[in-house]
């Protein structure tokens, strides 16, 4: 037995597909422009910090739309801003994800009905891959919204079929 057979055992060879490699890599590497608007940015902000540590899951917060492949709307979307929103995401490069975090992005909550100025859900402007509820929702809950978009990574096809 020489010295090659020992170095590639059973142990050290994994077989995978070019796709699943490239999705595991995506799903590892998410890159997120925040939108932040109300008291959910409070709770997207606690989440980035050193106890719930968005970091180790690979996720990277980005100044620039252009550089991102998620983003997470929190908070009250206004008709004012929607159209900032909308702007933002159509500058983000394909393939493109958006998580929206709270009550108030995913249906107007409680704002919409007594409010002319507030939008009643931000998948009326741009389409989203992930809802994460509550008011504001916990750490936890964004954390496992991140979950849901890794798998949806995880499991999408990068090849078009024609």
């Amino acid at each position: 037995m020489g010295f090659l057979d020992k170095e590639f055992t059973q142990d050290n060879i994994v077989v995978t597909n070019l796709e699943a490699l490239l999705n595991w890599a995506r799903l590892s590497s998410i890159w997120q422009t925040t939108f932040g608007i109300a008291c959910c940015a409070i709770e997207m902000m606690a989440t980035s910090a050193s106890h719930y540590d968005f970091d180790r899951f690979g996720v990277i917060p980005r100044p620039s739309p252009r550089q991102a492949d998620v983003i997470i709307i929190s908070g009250t979307v206004t008709f004012k801003m929607a159209t900032r929103i909308k702007r933002i995401y159509e500058q983000m490069p394909e393939p493109k994800f958006v998580i929206s975090m709270g009550s108030c992005s995913n249906c107007g909550g409680p704002y919409w009905e007594h409010g002319y100025h507030v939008l009643k859900g931000v998948d009326r402007v741009i389409p989203v891959d992930v809802y994460v509820p509550g008011c504001p929702p916990r750490p936890e809950a964004l954390l496992e919204g991140l979950l849901k978009l890794q798998e949806k990574i995880r499991n999408e096809s990068m090849i078009k079929s024609a």
